[in-house]
């Protein structure tokens, strides 16, 4: 057998859930068109609930199709796209939802974005008209970019009435906004107040005929290896395609119009979008949603609530690991537990099955593939992999050439084919070229992730192919010494580059935060004698510095990209 056919002979799927087939049909069906059949399902049953104000299927329905109307109005034509700046609230779905049904695009902003980052994705994307949060006003206004139409809504508008009183101007703050604009300056400057629109509007759009195979439903944008972030092209049928291959594979734990789900995880990014909001809203799922991730307020609706499906990231689970009142919370309403954007250590693992007496099934994906597409199947997990490719994909293993498949066992790219893979990036035709290749009569998604896979087939994250250190010809994964460093007791954070040398190619350097009792009292001599003690002489950093904090990424992982460009920078 050669080295690409132990790949396509799938070997991990003698270890699929029982009730999981091995491939699925995929209906070519839009966003709008599952959202629809729910309703008229479920319209009566609670869609969102946000901070106390149960919003159903019927009235999300109604908001959506008033949005959609009032998007035709204005103009907005199938293909056209639509920028939400926006925390998690109603409104973010109600627009999402709204924009799809006229085949209009979505893309999300990052409600953290500074004025310059609006600016890129306003003006790449090429957007015509954006909902932004109305305490973020003025970034829009810094930027500068022609738009159309700006829509304002205030976070508090579907809040109940109480909550909505004393919550005033509380989130602009915590957001480093400002006062939103008062209804003379909205008019002065032509601005739009979304609730006058949804009032204005009748819920009945147009009918628009959408091709989910061919048309986009939304360009999410991720993080650029170099210059600015890039969108992934995300059509319909790409996302109809994730959340079918998720719920097939774990959705025997679930059943349809009868979960509740804690949604604190930012919808602007494509794991809060497309397995949280999306998978929850077109199988009648409770979205129980957070505008920030307070762990009090999560903790509480667990338990009022009887939360059945909980989906995070490791910086959470680790902040729960010290959280000292986890305990007084009845985990037993628990049904799925996912963890996605990195690897989790095996102490965070261990504590929380003994607090909660659930497990947490640990997947990988990334915009590119519309969230999910690896996941360790509930019955059989396996401690350190990020599991198993689900039904419709293949997964295999490439030399960083991209010239040849790795054998099995051994450390290479790894490359993604089928249905809920990105058609490609938008407006980047060359980097295209690279990204998207054609290998053994296939179609294929070159992630830059230097993974393994076992004799059963579960795959096994290594590093990012950017973040890989040449050290006097070694190749040192970054990743390897952060978990090294996590070890240390007195470590709470680490974040490992390379930085350039012309006699041994890379210096590895750690940034290092301490725990705060540790501060002052620990050297860096100290954390590189520890870490002889634990890698290979190669494998031990040069340079140790420490900081206070660490630059974060948009779901908490520290950023090296920040890192790198501090090293090129100094």
């Amino acid at each position: 057998m050669d080295a690409m056919q132990a790949y396509l002979s799938k070997p991990w799927l003698q270890h699929y859930p029982e009730s999981a087939p091995h491939t699925i049909d995929i209906p070519e069906v839009s966003v709008p068109d599952l959202f629809n059949q729910v309703t008229e399902k479920f319209g009566k049953k609670t869609a969102v609930n946000f901070y106390g104000r149960n919003i159903s299927y019927k009235e999300l329905k109604d908001q959506a199709d008033r949005f959609a109307a009032a998007l035709d109005s204005m103009g907005i034509k199938k293909g056209d796209r639509v920028a939400l700046y926006l925390l998690n609230c109603p409104q973010f779905i109600i627009c999402y939802m709204g924009a799809l049904m006229i085949g209009a695009v979505v893309t999300p902003v990052s409600p953290v974005y500074s004025s310059s980052e609006v600016r890129h994705q306003l003006t790449d994307s090429g957007a015509k008209v954006i909902v932004c949060q109305d305490f973020l006003y003025d970034n829009v206004v810094e930027a500068e970019v022609e738009l159309e139409k700006i829509i304002l809504t205030g976070v508090n508008e579907y809040l109940p009435k109480l909550k909505k009183f004393f919550s005033k101007g509380i989130l602009g703050k915590a957001y480093g906004g400002v006062e939103a604009p008062d209804s003379a300056t909205m008019a002065d400057q032509g601005l739009i107040s979304l609730q006058d629109l949804l009032k204005k509007h009748s819920p009945n759009p147009p009918k628009v005929k959408i091709d989910p195979v061919n048309d986009l439903a939304a360009l999410p944008y991720t993080g650029g290896t170099t210059g600015h972030p890039k969108a992934a092209m995300i059509s319909h049928y790409t996302i109809v395609s994730c959340q079918a291959q998720a719920m097939e594979f774990w959705g025997h734990l679930l059943e349809e119009g009868n979960e509740t789900v804690i949604a604190f995880l930012p919808l602007f990014h494509i794991y809060g979008q497309v397995i949280i909001m999306l998978t929850g809203l077109v199988h009648g799922f409770n979205l129980v949603l957070f505008t920030t991730p307070d762990l009090d307020k999560i903790l509480n609706a667990m338990d009022q609530y009887q939360a059945s499906a909980f989906y995070g990231v490791p910086t959470l689970f680790e902040y729960l690991k010290e959280y000292d009142k986890t305990n007084r919370v009845n985990w037993k309403k628990l049904k799925l537990v996912v963890c996605g954007a990195d690897t989790l250590h095996d102490t965070t693992v261990d504590d929380w099955e003994r607090r909660t007496g659930s497990q947490i099934i640990e997947g990988y994906g990334m915009t590119e593939t519309a969230a999910a597409s690896l996941a360790n199947p509930p019955h059989r997990p396996k401690r350190g992999s990020f599991g198993i490719p689900l039904p419709n994909i293949t997964a295999a293993i490439i030399d960083v050439d991209g010239t040849e498949a790795m054998p099995v066992g051994e450390v290479g790219e790894l490359i993604l084919s089928g249905p809920s893979i990105m058609t490609g990036y938008w407006q980047r035709s060359d980097e295209n070229k690279d990204t998207m290749v054609e290998l053994a009569g296939m179609t294929w998604l070159r992630t830059g992730d230097l993974v393994k896979m076992d004799e059963e087939g579960y795959f096994y994250f290594f590093d990012r192919k950017r973040d890989l250190i040449k050290y006097k010809g070694y190749s040192v994964f970054a990743k390897h010494v952060e978990e090294v460093l996590y070890d240390h007791p007195q470590v709470k954070a680490a974040g490992v580059v390379g930085v350039p040398n012309p006699k041994v190619g890379q210096m590895i350097k750690a940034y290092v935060v301490l725990q705060a009792e540790a501060r002052g009292k620990i050297s860096e001599e100290e954390i590189t004698e520890y870490c002889k003690t634990k890698l290979a002489h190669y494998k031990v950093p040069q340079i140790i510095e420490f900081r206070g904090e660490l630059p974060k990424t948009d779901v908490g992982k520290v950023s090296r990209r920040e890192l790198r460009e501090e090293v090129e920078e100094a």
